[in-house]
């Protein structure tokens, strides 16, 4: 059986039509009555304009509703499983809903609720997980064709802490084959398309989690990020996504992909959204020795209080290399916004990061090759070509390699953080270089052409995974063509209060994230 995450001992495997003119709520202010979601008079279940509202809903203003009874767990839930049924054929988003479940969960919630009792923030509020997630007893692929890929002792300690705060499992969502990919493609449960343009990638592998929260199917969702596998889906698809610091949530319960990588964060539709989502499973774990003690801040505290007196610091080298002009004036744009905002903008000089990613990469390929050496060795014809040309590189690296390159990236973390972040309280880049790419691009090749665009594609990610750094990306407008283009903004390790800070400012001076099309 394999166990939780937590080290080498504890991983492996087993096995443009218009937008509806109706509005939700001015994002990110407190939800007032009546406004979070539907009104009592046009039920969740019914009606195109109830439909069309459900992609609207906000993880705050679904909460509040609820609360104050406005609406019931149970319409909620029966709204979304009506959109997924309706949407997600095409989408691919979802590999398990759990529809008994959900219904199961939220009848429960309802009737808490009715005797005056509130699990927390979250009470009655459907959320859906990465199929890498240990939760409720449904299988854990991991993107492969085996159902029970991974087996942990124990469940997700991140999506638990989400159910115990009231959270209703919607089911598990699909992604890149062992998470090993940063398009979203899977052959074994279908390409996840983009919500925004048909035949287009979501972004990887957190793929499945980026197009379930674009497209509405669900208010929120988990994903995982060792080299942009959150933020690369949530710019992708126009969502928020936040990798928080190494250590600030518990990896336990989740599959693996690189023990000193990994990360787990919240993908959303705003910023207040995923704040509240972050407070709510961070902190320390007994299950997890890399979960950090430190105390988890109030990341909605201050959220509201701009950006006055920040200084933001916009690189002039590595980050805009290679970067299509159409993203670039949008970063620049975004900087010069938050500028007039009372932010000082100032332009920098970093550390050149590539040599970090260089080392960063081969402790991901030789810590990837050993938590899925079995698959690998004993049935490799299962996996995507790719997925087996990455692991096999692993198995090849000396351990005095992989020990020297922990030594190294140690030392460069310490000087990027002192070099950078005492000149600039965060930075601001692309996350990245172009807009989402067709899936026939990325999935047709030689296998060597296709591993070579994935590096180029997360190279504005992966640095912030070998530095541990909490890194969130925010939509930052649309293409010529009308795909969406994302902003990354990093800050100081354990300090996600300002990231968010950051982002929740300019999603007020962006008026908001809107949502794709409906199709």
């Amino acid at each position: 059986m394999l166990r939780a995450h937590g080290g080498p001992s504890g991983s492996g495997p087993r096995r443009r039509p218009r937008l509806p003119r109706r509005r939700h709520r001015a994002l990110g202010r407190r939800p007032r009555p009546g406004r979070g979601a539907l009104p009592l008079r046009r039920r969740a279940g019914g009606g195109r304009a109830a439909r069309r509202l459900v992609s609207l809903w906000t993880i705050e203003g679904l909460a509040a509703d609820l609360r104050a009874r406005r609406l019931t767990a149970s319409e909620v839930t029966e709204a979304y499983l009506a959109r997924v049924t309706r949407r997600d054929g095409g989408l691919r988003a979802f590999i398990t809903v759990d529809a008994d479940g959900a219904r199961r969960a939220a009848k429960g919630r309802d009737a808490e609720l009715a005797a005056g009792r509130a699990r927390g923030p979250l009470h009655g509020v459907p959320l859906a997980w990465k199929d890498l997630c240990v939760v409720g007893g449904l299988p854990t692929s991991c993107g492969t064709r085996t159902p029970e890929y991974f087996v942990a002792e124990a469940e997700c300690t991140a999506a638990a802490r989400l159910v115990a705060a009231g959270a209703v499992t919607l089911g598990k969502l699909n992604m890149s084959e062992l998470a090993l990919g940063p398009f979203g493609d899977n052959a074994h449960h279908g390409h996840v398309q983009n919500p925004w343009r048909a035949g287009h990638c979501a972004g990887g592998s957190s793929s499945g989690s980026g197009a379930a929260v674009a497209a509405g199917l669900v208010a929120g969702a988990l994903g995982t990020d060792t080299g942009g596998s959150i933020r690369l889906p949530a710019a992708c698809c126009g969502i928020v996504g936040l990798k928080p610091t190494y250590g600030r949530v518990s990896r336990a319960g989740a599959m693996a992909l690189s023990w000193s990588n990994d990360h787990i964060g919240p993908m959303t539709r705003t910023v207040r959204d995923a704040a509240l989502l972050l407070g709510l499973m961070a902190g320390a774990d007994p299950a997890d020795a890399t979960a950090s003690a430190r105390p988890v801040p109030d990341c909605l505290a201050a959220i509201e209080d701009g950006v006055r007196g920040l200084r933001l610091g916009v690189p002039e080298n590595y980050y805009f290399d290679g970067v299509q002009p159409e993203i670039v004036e949008a970063v620049h744009a975004a900087a010069r916004r938050l500028g007039g905002e009372g932010a000082r903008v100032t332009g920098l000089r970093v550390p050149d990061p590539q040599p970090l990613t260089d080392v960063t990469g081969l402790i991901s390929r030789a810590e990837s090759a050993a938590i899925h050496a079995r698959i690998a060795r004993e049935r490799p014809h299962e996996l995507q070509p790719a997925v087996r040309a990455r692991l096999e590189v692993g198995f090849h690296i000396p351990a005095v390699d992989y020990l020297q390159a922990q030594r190294l990236r140690a030392r460069w973390t310490r000087e990027f953080i002192e070099l950078v972040f005492g000149a600039v309280d965060v930075l601001l880049v692309p996350t990245i270089p172009e807009p989402a790419p067709s899936l026939a691009e990325v999935t047709g090749g030689p296998v060597g052409d296709i591993v070579a665009r994935m590096g180029r594609f997360s190279r504005l990610t992966r640095p912030f995974n070998g530095l541990g750094l909490p890194a969130l990306s925010v939509p930052c407008g649309l293409s010529r063509d009308g795909r969406p283009l994302g902003l990354q903004i990093v800050g100081r390790p354990f300090d996600e209060p300002t990231v968010l800070r950051v982002g929740r400012a300019w999603e007020r001076a962006a008026g908001g994230f809107p949502p794709p099309p409906e199709g």
